[in-house]
């Protein structure tokens, strides 16, 4: 089971490479839809054009990214159903399951739900999207963001489908200010900091980090810091303790605390890594992954805080 957990993170790392962060924290809403009911196509992430009468009123979310979506731009009222990971904002947790996750979805409670419309992501399989079609429920594809303007317009488009482009409009207003502000910050910083940030240690003389084309390494670099994994050859990797030991980071973040409980006393513990300079130091540091790994709007957050971690 823990070899399946991690060969599914590592799918959506990999599927969400290159994100640069620009969102922001999630916000629930009972807020009705305040723009005018009228038909409007949009092309989702499968490249079809999907036509909507009105605002989707019955929303089902299978992918956590976007229910803090809808609930952040002010449309937590319209969702009726989540998928099992969906455990933010905490309304969003009393919500029907609809399963997913490392399981497979419950076609049954979906079809209950009665949904005008399944919002689905780029980690859907297609085979799954067209599956829900073929019960007769509308599914729309979120495109998986690359850059922080692909993230703006994905907040954007899920405000038009909707009705909440207003407060949608509002919230990117917001994270264009919180991110300059970061980006202010940095151009001040003295030096930059050698990041070695873990995502996985099941095995922890080769523990799994981000490394050049990840969204993770984009954050680092944004955050005013140098990614150690940046060396390697894929998005998402393995790296020796003896190459560790031969870069020595400046700090250590750990991100498989959220996931493993992984601390800084037990990264401190391990064999061989009292000889690093994070470690001799005391800049270990434990960090909410879930602020990084979901393509959602509290993406911001994890920008913020990561930049207090390196430039504190």
């Amino acid at each position: 089971m823990q070899l399946l957990k991690i060969i599914n993170r590592l799918i959506i790392f990999a599927l969400l490479a290159m994100f640069i962060v620009g969102c922001a924290p999630a916000t629930s809403s009972t807020a009705v839809p305040t723009a005018t009911a009228s038909p409007l196509t949009l092309t989702d992430g499968l490249g079809r054009n999907i036509m909507f009468e009105g605002p989707a009123q019955r929303i089902v979310s299978i992918a956590p990214s976007n229910t803090e979506i809808l609930f952040a731009i002010g449309a937590g009222a319209q969702v009726v159903g989540r998928d099992e990971f969906s455990d933010y904002p905490d309304q969003a947790k009393q919500l029907p399951s609809v399963g997913g996750g490392y399981g497979a979805l419950d076609m049954e409670t979906m079809v209950a739900l009665k949904p005008d419309l399944v919002l689905a992501s780029q980690l859907t399989p297609a085979e799954q999207v067209q599956a829900i079609e073929k019960l007769g429920m509308k599914v729309f594809l979120l495109s998986n963001p690359n850059t922080i303007e692909d993230m703006f317009a994905n907040l954007l488009e899920v405000g038009k489908i909707t009705g909440t482009e207003i407060q949608a409009q509002t919230l990117i207003d917001g994270l264009k200010t919180r991110v300059a502000a970061v980006d202010a910050k940095v151009t001040q910083a003295p030096q930059k900091p050698v990041v070695f940030y873990e995502l996985d240690s099941t095995d922890p003389n080769a523990p799994w980090t981000a490394g050049p084309g990840s969204f993770i390494d984009a954050l680092i670099t944004r955050a005013g810091g140098v990614n150690l994994g940046s060396k390697l050859k894929d998005a998402y990797a393995q790296i020796s303790i003896e190459q560790l030991l031969v870069d020595q980071p400046d700090i250590i973040i750990v991100g498989d605390y959220t996931w493993g409980g992984v601390t800084a006393e037990a990264i401190k513990a391990r064999q061989s890594w009292s000889d690093l300079r994070a470690v001799k130091q005391s800049k270990v540091y434990i960090f909410d992954d879930n602020l990084v790994s979901r393509p959602g709007p509290r993406l911001v957050d994890g920008l913020e805080a990561m930049e207090k971690l390196l430039h504190p």
